[in-house]
């Protein structure tokens, strides 16, 4: 496996403690109604991300996700304050201020979505890694789903197909234990997600998400399958959400104490917990991390703050070719 050294932990933390504090100020600035629409966080599923990233070849691979899908962008590259500015609608975010909150998209560093349709971006994962075989790019595709999505049909031809053709992916069901409100033990005679996969044969299994260690360690495994020509992965990582499903949940169908049980093993806890164990900072460079966190999440916020929204005349521009057309009016 890929060597976990001193730097990785500290980088893991720096990371993980940003996508936290950059999703907390969009809550904030949500309530201010600087954000509107739908609005999805990722608060504790932050070492599903860390310990991907810690194993993917950035060059190469690819990544596809829902409508949970702002720090995915950030960890694959994406300025953090086109992000944001996306977010607010602004002409300087990642698609101009069209996209919003469930559609960041950066073709340049290989993250393909955002998507709204719930399992939408399935078939898609398994398309974009049928290109890659087709022309020889020796990219794998890593396609997230949650574990209401994988009730949809699409899952289950994707599956087959991938399998058929031997396509290089890695199909990662992020189970947070509910699907809006609904948890997985209401939509199943079964609990264990992963087992979806035995009845394609496809290589499968369940992953603690909540330690970005154990996330890379099968996620190396299951790229590595992919990459040699040995098809497709499908991987439950066991997680948890501490924000509801979305800004409108008021979070009815669980309990306060279920959550406090679940943040004793919040991931940024247990690296800070290594790094602290091992010496590898001491109290003062963690606490000039946390300054340097905040500064660069208010950095974004001035940025998307101060960008302007879109022209009108954007809205033909991304819509049509630029030619003239009589039906028109470009005003």
């Amino acid at each position: 496996m890929k060597e976990i050294t001193k730097e990785t932990y500290i980088n893991w933390y720096k990371d993980m403690l940003f996508w936290r504090k950059f999703e907390d100020k969009l809550a904030a600035v949500y309530i201010q109604q600087k954000v509107r629409g739908f609005l999805h966080l990722y608060n504790g599923q932050e070492a599903i991300l860390a310990g991907c990233l810690h194993v993917m070849d950035l060059k190469h691979d690819k990544m596809i996700t829902a409508y949970r899908n702002h720090v995915q962008p950030i960890g694959m590259g994406v300025d953090p304050k086109k992000v944001m500015a996306e977010l607010y609608g602004k002409a300087t975010g990642t698609s101009k201020g069209m996209g919003g909150s469930m559609h960041i998209f950066s073709k340049e560093h290989g993250f393909y979505g955002g998507h709204g349709i719930v399992g939408g971006q399935i078939p898609l994962g398994a398309g974009m890694a049928f290109g890659d075989k087709y022309h020889g790019i020796p990219g794998v595709t890593l396609c997230f789903m949650g574990d209401g999505a994988v009730r949809q049909g699409s899952l289950h031809e994707t599956f087959n197909m991938a399998m058929n053709w031997k396509l290089p992916v890695v199909f990662v069901c992020e189970n947070n234990q509910y699907a809006m409100g609904t948890s997985v033990e209401r939509t199943a005679n079964h609990q264990d997600i992963w087992k979806l996969g035995l009845g394609y044969e496809m290589p499968c299994g369940p992953v603690d998400g909540m330690n970005p260690v154990k996330v890379a360690e099968a996620m190396e495994e299951a790229i590595d399958r992919a990459r040699r020509g040995d098809g497709p992965t499908f991987l439950e990582m066991k997680t948890y959400r501490y924000r509801g499903h979305s800004m409108s949940d008021a979070q009815h169908y669980r309990t306060k104490d279920e959550v406090a049980e679940y943040k004793k093993i919040d991931p940024i806890t247990q690296v800070l917990e290594v790094i602290k164990e091992n010496d590898y900072l001491s109290e003062e460079e963690i606490k000039t991390i946390d300054k340097e966190v905040k500064s660069k999440v208010s950095e974004c916020e001035k940025f998307a703050e101060e960008s302007p929204f879109p022209d009108k005349q954007q809205l033909y521009d991304m819509v049509y070719e630029q030619k003239d057309y009589p039906f028109v009016k470009h005003k």
